[in-house]
């Protein structure tokens, strides 16, 4: 019995169930807060998404990094509630 593939698993259910095992890319970040990708770019441009990184020519985020984020924004709602 073969199991499924996760090449194709919703960044979103992978990011709960635990961290990925790669690097996300500018796509993984707008379907997994499902935002437009114009929107990651901003963000980035802005400083006030997650912070990401280039290799190469290429934007990648560290899971981690975008974890921290997530956490960060929650406990900031949290404190001006």
């Amino acid at each position: 019995m073969s199991t499924p593939s996760r090449m194709h698993a919703d960044p979103r259910a992978t990011l709960r169930a635990g961290l990925p095992d790669r690097y996300l890319t500018p796509d993984d970040i707008a379907a997994m807060f499902e935002v437009p990708l114009e929107t990651v770019y901003q963000w980035r441009k802005k400083r006030t998404g997650p912070p990401g990184f280039r290799i190469g020519k290429h934007l990648r985020y560290d899971p981690a990094d975008v974890h921290a984020y997530v956490t960060g924004r929650k406990d900031a709602d949290r404190d001006a509630a």
